[in-house]
């Protein structure tokens, strides 16, 4: 059965074109050139994965991400954010912090769109498979299927990748992570093309904010490779 994509941009030109490419390559698409209409259809059809522009009147793709995430009837959707003038570095964290899964700059190939959307969906079924699995730790526990953490007991707010990163660290407990492995694993990036440290450090400096004292301490920084929780 074919996966079933939301496209969401108020270009129609591209809309159009986009929605064309991927009905011939294999995909059921539903569209709409509003923000507040995909958070509708989000809701309301459950696609396998939503494709948004950045930038749209009203509801923009930004705040339609982080919508989609909060709400735990969607919140397991996974979303590409596109985008041709949100495209610096900074830019590109801000998508990822309102819990985007990838990200994908214009003008872009039709084909490196397809491809992504099927590297995401295989990293949504790859973690499916493992997510029953509960992580107890001295001072947290982690329900990857729920998507919930609690530190010392009490539940604590990540962001997506925030979380996706704690649920690794923990996974790999005692092992040094290399950045290269971290942006592969938790963003899905091809490090051929993408290997930026600032990503993995600002996420690992947010995430020792959250997550207390004691449980920062214990995420390692090794200088020159990557992190290790000891």
């Amino acid at each position: 059965m074919p996966k079933k994509i939301l496209l969401v941009d108020d270009d129609r030109k591209l809309l159009e074109l986009t929605r064309y490419y991927l009905e011939n390559h294999d995909f059921s698409v539903i569209f709409t050139d509003n923000g507040s209409e995909a958070l509708l259809l989000a809701h309301d059809s459950q696609p396998d994965l939503i494709v948004t522009d950045v930038e749209m009147p009203g509801l923009d793709g930004f705040t339609l991400c982080k919508a989609i995430k909060a709400s735990d009837d969607t919140a397991r959707i996974p979303v590409i954010i596109i985008s041709g003038n949100k495209i610096k570095d900074t830019d590109i964290v801000s998508g990822y912090d309102r819990g985007a899964d990838d990200y994908l700059t214009k003008p872009f190939a039709f084909s490196v769109l397809a491809a992504k959307i099927r590297a995401v969906l295989r990293r949504y079924s790859a973690n499916s498979g493992s997510a029953a699995r509960k992580i107890k730790e001295q001072g947290v526990e982690l329900d990857p299927a729920a998507r919930i953490v609690k530190i010392s007991g009490k539940p604590t707010s990540l962001t997506r990748k925030e979380f996706d990163l704690l649920t690794l660290l923990l996974e790999k407990k005692g092992r040094v992570l290399s950045v290269p492995y971290i942006l592969e694993t938790v963003w899905g990036y091809d490090v051929a093309t993408y290997n930026n440290p600032h990503t993995v450090e600002t996420h690992v400096s947010s995430l020792r904010k959250k997550i207390g004292v004691k449980l920062a301490a214990r995420i390692l920084s090794v200088i020159g490779y990557g992190y290790r929780f000891e």
